[in-house]
Formats: C-alpha cells, sequence, structure tokens
C-alpha cells in the first residue's frame, strides 16, 4: 500500500467496515441556502418537526454558568447542554456522529481540566482552557443582573471549525481508499484466478470479497486487517438498526459505474466482477453542520468537490455514477492528515 496511507487514514477506511456496510476545501465552505440549486431529478428530503425553542439558562455568576456546561460535557448529558446553551446550541451538541461529537467532549474536558480561566469584564466572560489558554468560542455575557452563554455568537465558528476537520479527514479517507483498492487488486483474493476489485468494505464471513477479513495469526492481513482494532477503539461499531453510522461526520457509497464526464461512461462490473475500476462518494450526515461539500474520487486518484445544498443527503444517496462534470472541482488534497494538535473543540 503506497506510503500516503497513515494510520488515521486506515482507521478511517476501517470503521466505514464496521459501520457503514451498506452502503472540501482545505477552509470550511458555506452551506447552500437555496434548495432550487439542486437538479430536478433529486430525491426530496423528509422533513421532521421542529423541535421546542429553548433559551439559553441564566446564572447568578459567570462561573456558576462555567460549572454547569463543564458537568453536562462530562455526562456527555445533551438535554443538560441545550438547557445550559439554549436552542441554539443544538448543532454544537451533535452532529449527527456521536463517536466524534465524544471525542469532542473529551478533548475539551481534559484542555479544561489541564488548565482554565475566566477572563471577565463588568458585562462579559470568555473561558480560556489548557497550557495555550484556548479561548471557548462562546462567550457568557451578562444581562440585567443574570449570566448566560451567547450562544449565537460562538456557533459558526464552532460548526465552520468542525466542519473544515471532517471536510479535511473525509478528503484523506477518499485517497486512503483508492490505496486499498490498489492494494486488493494486486491478488486474486477468491481463488477464482481474476484480478478484482472489491465490492463491498466488510468481506462475507469466510471470504475475501471485501477489504477487510478476519485473519489468524499465522495469515496475511487484509488490506486494512492491521487497523481494525484502532477503528474499534474509537467507538465505532455497527448500529444495531443496521443504518449506516457517520464517520466524522460523513456517510460513504461505493459507485461501481461512471458516466460520460470521466473519460468516458462503462460500468465496473463485468460479468460479477469488478475489473474495470471503482469509485467512491462520501457526503455529509447532516449538511451544514457536520459538513458542507460532496466528495467523490474514483481509480484514477483525483478527489473531486460539489456542495450540493440542502438536498445533499438524498441526491448523494441516490448517486450512481462517478461523473464529475464542469459543476465539480479537483481538491487539493493535503498531503498530511489533520494535525494532531487541535483546538479542544
Amino acid at each position: 500500500m503506497k506510503t500516503r496511507i497513515r494510520s488515521a487514514t486506515l482507521v478511517a477506511i476501517v470503521a466505514l467496515s464496521l459501520v457503514a456496510p451498506r452502503l472540501a476545501a482545505q477552509a470550511p465552505a458555506q452551506p447552500k441556502t437555496d434548495a432550487s440549486a439542486q437538479q430536478s431529478t433529486a430525491p426530496k428530503q423528509s422533513t421532521a418537526p421542529k423541535p421546542p425553542l429553548v433559551k439559553p439558562k441564566s446564572f447568578a455568576s459567570p462561573e456558576e454558568a462555567v460549572r454547569s456546561l463543564v458537568a453536562a460535557l462530562r455526562a456527555g448529558d445533551q438535554r443538560a447542554l441545550i438547557r445550559v446553551l439554549g436552542s441554539e446550541g443544538r448543532t454544537l451538541v451533535s452532529s449527527g456522529d456521536e463517536v466524534s461529537d465524544k471525542q469532542t467532549r473529551a478533548r475539551f474536558i481534559e484542555a479544561f481540566d489541564a488548565a482554565n480561566k475566566l477572563v471577565k469584564t463588568q458585562t462579559e466572560a470568555t473561558l480560556r482552557v489548557g497550557p495555550d489558554e484556548w479561548p471557548f468560542p462562546i462567550p457568557v455575557v451578562k444581562t440585567a443582573d443574570r449570566w448566560r452563554f451567547d450562544t449565537r455568537r460562538g456557533r459558526e465558528e464552532i460548526v465552520a471549525r468542525r466542519i473544515g476537520r471532517n471536510e479535511l479527514n473525509t478528503m484523506q479517507v477518499c485517497l486512503a481508499y483508492v490505496d486499498a483498492q490498489r492494494e486488493y487488486f494486486s491478488e486474486d483474493r477468491n481463488g477464482e484466478g481474476i484480478l478484482e476489485y472489491a465490492q463491498k468494505f466488510a468481506s462475507t464471513p469466510g471470504k475475501h470479497d471485501g477489504l477487510y477479513w478476519r485473519t489468524k495469526a499465522d495469515e496475511p492481513p487484509s488490506p486494512l486487517g492491521d487497523f481494525v482494532v484502532r477503528a474499534h477503539a474509537e467507538g465505532y461499531r455497527r448500529s444495531a438498526s443496521g443504518e449506516p453510522t457517520p464517520y466524522w461526520g460523513y456517510l460513504f457509497r461505493l459507485l461501481t459505474a461512471q458516466g460520460p464526464a470521466a473519460d468516458g461512461a462503462y460500468d465496473y462490473v463485468v460479468r460479477g466482477h469488478m475489473i474495470a475500476g471503482f469509485a467512491l462518494v462520501a457526503f455529509p450526515a447532516t449538511y451544514g453542520v457536520s459538513g458542507v461539500m460532496t466528495f467523490i474520487v474514483n481509480h484514477d486518484g483525483v478527489v473531486y468537490q460539489k456542495d450540493l445544498g440542502p438536498t445533499t443527503r438524498a441526491t448523494a444517496s441516490a448517486m450512481r455514477l462517478f461523473n464529475p462534470d464542469a459543476t465539480w472541482t479537483k481538491v487539493d488534497v493535503p498531503t498530511q492528515a489533520l494535525a494532531t494538535r487541535q483546538p479542544p473543540q
């Protein structure tokens, strides 16, 4: 496997085999608000009732506000967090990726426990955490004689930071997937005398028809086998319902054909074997919250991106072809995964 697959990105691909068997820019993009920008043939997404409005809880002091926030974060209590932050905090509390959200909370608590202080004026207080005194984006403001978190002021920065992180990770996943498929293709995996690409992430039990399969101690690992334990350690599991679970806020699907914009239209699968190529689409689980851009890549290893707008999930779920026409743009994928030193948010 090529050297560009690092452990972090391999863990991402392994997570796909664990949690999504059915299957951006370096700076986060701003989500579209005009749904009419989508193709008329795109399927409509269902709309759920809006949750009730909740005003941020008020406190006698900024110290009390911070104590309530930290207590809710330690407990992983989403309802308590929404009571503290109000309705504006719903998308901050939950991105749609429970494991990523849990890791984010853990990073914040770790930084808070290492060092914390409040920088106060008469009407505003900012929480700083960690040895570098990272400022928590949501200030505590004074209204009359009470204090509350001004969630609206900090929401945009937090969501943008999350989207940027998720999109960068997803671009790396796309490249890691390409390398994993190339390694799979290097051997006849099923004893049929055919070199082919895998049509799924996780193999059928007892077979080698996916990128991952269980091996014995004296057997060579599958293309993703060395990193399964790490993915489990991160907390990713298949959902009980069988529905795909987001990884870093994104969902992933295999594509088995390409359209005319990709140097000619043809199927990758010939007589049941995927020998002519492969492709992948990665899209945000919650548009504008866990990500904005949708990414596609095929066997050529070039990643493309496009903002599909509010109907992203339905449009990407219905996608059948790798077809990067003029509405898609090439992505200059960073050569390294996310920096290990990240803000605690």
